[in-house]
């Protein structure tokens, strides 16, 4: 498991691919600031719009993990995973300096307003000399980060794996794997209980995205039982579940797909 930007690099400089990345993005996308302008923002925003970062996307939802488990039909032939870790553990290991930041928000993961207090990410990576772990809660830019109950890892190190910190930490993570067996009667559960595209990607994309999943012409069985599914559930496809105010009390664990 690891970041698109190690992936991109391959045996390049992935320091310097970093900081070329995220100059440039800088530069270009200017426009679409969010009013911040520390380095954190931008590698959040890079993040959620598709450029490679040393970050990887989590959620705090099981659901929202199998959703992305799912969500690609032809990918049901294979089994999938969904990645666990106790992110309240692992922050035992977290460099004091950070440990205390948090402590003193009273939070179990990082925001890039806490993270301000490092003006450069070789200021961060050199917190300790073996790479470390920490999450943070990306800022509101839109709906998709609430809708989908997203936050990010952050290794300490652009040239570290979340492979092998996973490999070195067994008793903080576990992986739970989605038999390929199961994967169409897991997706027909999540779309009954609206985990879908249309709700986590809540635009046009998503709903073009919803409905060519849904209605994907495997064969007159599937396209008949989607009808009848549609028509027994009209009433709860049009209507977007209500989200409860997340408690202050942070979940224990965070989760992550993979297929494979």
């Amino acid at each position: 498991m690891s970041s698109s930007l190690f992936r991109l690099a391959g045996g390049a400089d992935t320091r310097r691919l970093e900081m070329a990345l995220l100059r440039n993005f800088r530069k270009y996308a200017h426009v679409e600031r969010l009013g911040a302008d520390s380095i954190w923002d931008w590698l959040a925003l890079g993040q959620h719009r598709g450029l490679p970062t040393r970050l990887l996307d989590w959620t705090y939802s099981p659901l929202v993990a199998l959703h992305f488990a799912t969500e690609d039909p032809a990918e049901y032939d294979v089994d999938g995973a969904v990645w666990c870790v106790n992110f309240v553990e692992a922050n035992r290991q977290l460099p004091s300096k950070l440990r205390r930041i948090m402590q003193r928000e009273g939070s179990e993961t990082v925001t890039v307003e806490m993270l301000s207090s490092f003006r450069s990410l070789r200021e961060f990576d050199a917190l300790a000399r073996t790479p470390f772990l920490v999450f943070l809660e990306p800022p509101a830019i839109d709906r998709r980060i609430l809708n989908q109950f997203a936050l990010f890892s952050l290794m300490s190190s652009a040239t570290a794996a979340m492979d092998d910190w996973l490999q070195r930490h067994p008793d903080l993570c576990r992986r739970v794997v989605i038999p390929a067996a199961l994967k169409w009667e897991i997706r027909d559960k999540l779309d009954q209980a609206n985990v879908n595209e249309r709700v986590l990607f809540p635009d046009l994309d998503g709903l073009s995205r919803w409905l060519t999943r849904y209605y994907l012409p495997t064969s007159n069985a599937t396209i008949d039982r989607h009808e009848h599914a549609s028509s027994d559930n009209a009433g709860d496809r049009d209507r977007t579940p209500r989200r409860s105010r997340r408690p202050a009390a942070r979940p224990a664990s965070a989760s992550r797909t993979r297929t494979g």
